[in-house]
Formats: structure tokens, C-alpha cells, sequence
């Protein structure tokens, strides 16, 4: 059995759930440390004057906490920004309407714990991809300090980064219609959200 290891991701890149299709068993580390700017609590979309990106704000946290532990903080109206933020990027996509009623509860209802948040919204678009992950959390911190040759997982923890990606063989983005592309050129990796209302129901091609 093919196996990876992925941190949490707040509507993950294209990157992120192309593992999560691909891997017939996917660990969600919730033992790490807590990192900012990282995709745990930020994602990335597309908008007419380039890419934005969304960060969710949490409760202050220990140097050691690990992403298990950390709470959704409600400062800013956050969930408005950035429900408005999405609707003003895609509602001239040509898939937004059919997806904008599973996307509204997540900026309704209030969350306490980020994974928990994440893992919601990770079900949801999973069954909008029309993927089936075999997806679960890890019951202690996956060691990573063997040669990766000798692992029996594939790790993507630090791979998949906004700030510092690594290198990865297994992933090279296909262009896809998107709304501005003509205006920015087409901008690659973006939260499946930009996947999704730009190609609906042949997202799951590109994965």
C-alpha cells in the first residue's frame, strides 16, 4: 500500500490533493509543531489583480503546540473577508453557482479547532472532486529521519509549502482555463477552489 503523510491545509493547493487522490491510505499529521504561514491555516486564490492569499487568525499558541491543539480565533470577520474574497474572485467562474451553497456553511458556522475545521472542509470537497480518500489523522508524530529511500511513506509535510516548496517529482501542474488568465497568465498550484469553479466536474483530471 502506497502511503503519504500530509500536514492539514485550509482548502489545500492542487498539489496537496492530488496526494490526497493518489495515495491509497493519506496520515493528516496533527502531532507537528504549529508553523505559520504555511498552508495549515492559509490558501491561495486567484483574483483580477493577482494571487491572493486567505489566512485564517488562531488563538496564541505556545512555541511547541502542536496543530491539533490550535483554535480558530474570530478576530477581523475573517469568515466574511473571506467568503467575499472567494465570491469576488469567482462568481464570474463558470462553475461558482453550482458550488457556492457547500462552500457557505464553512463561513457560517464557527469552528473551535483548525484540523477539525480543515478536515470538514476537506470531506466536503473531496465529495465535490468525486475523490475517495482513505483518509485519517496520525495517533503520534511521524519520525521523518530515515533516508526517504528506507521509509515506508512518502512524506510531503514540508513539500508542500506557500513560502520554501521542496522539489517534487510526482507533481507537475497542467494549465486549466482560468478567469484571469488572460490578464495574469495562468497562476499555478492555487487552492483547489480555483480548480474546482473553473472546471466543476473535470477537476478531477488534473489531479
Amino acid at each position: 500500500m502506497t502511503t503519504a503523510i500530509l500536514s492539514t491545509a485550509y482548502f489545500g493547493p492542487v498539489q496537496w490533493y492530488q496526494k490526497l487522490h493518489r495515495y491509497e491510505e493519506v496520515w493528516i499529521e496533527q502531532y507537528d509543531t504549529f508553523a505559520k504561514q504555511t498552508f495549515r491555516n492559509r490558501c491561495v486564490i486567484a483574483t483580477e489583480h493577482g494571487t491572493q492569499a486567505l489566512t485564517i487568525p488562531i488563538e496564541h499558541f505556545g512555541p511547541h503546540t502542536p496543530t491539533r491543539d490550535i483554535r480558530i480565533s474570530d478576530h477581523g470577520r475573517w469568515r466574511s473577508l473571506h467568503f467575499n474574497a472567494i465570491r469576488s474572485a469567482y462568481g464570474e467562474s463558470p462553475f461558482f453557482e453550482f458550488y457556492v451553497d457547500d462552500l457557505a456553511p464553512f463561513f457560517e458556522r464557527k469552528w473551535t479547532f483548525l484540523i477539525d475545521f480543515n478536515e470538514a472542509i476537506t470531506n466536503t470537497m473531496s465529495q465535490l472532486l468525486d475523490i475517495r480518500p482513505n483518509m485519517r489523522r496520525t495517533t503520534c508524530f511521524f519520525e521523518a529521519s530515515q533516508p526517504a529511500a528506507d521509509r515506508c511513506f512518502q512524506d510531503f509535510r514540508e513539500v508542500i509549502h506557500p513560502k520554501h516548496p521542496i522539489p517534487d517529482e510526482e507533481f507537475s501542474p497542467q494549465p486549466y482555463y482560468q478567469v484571469f488568465a488572460a490578464k495574469n497568465g495562468f497562476q499555478s498550484n492555487l487552492s483547489i477552489l480555483d480548480l474546482l469553479m473553473n472546471e466543476g466536474n473535470e477537476s478531477i483530471f488534473y489531479l
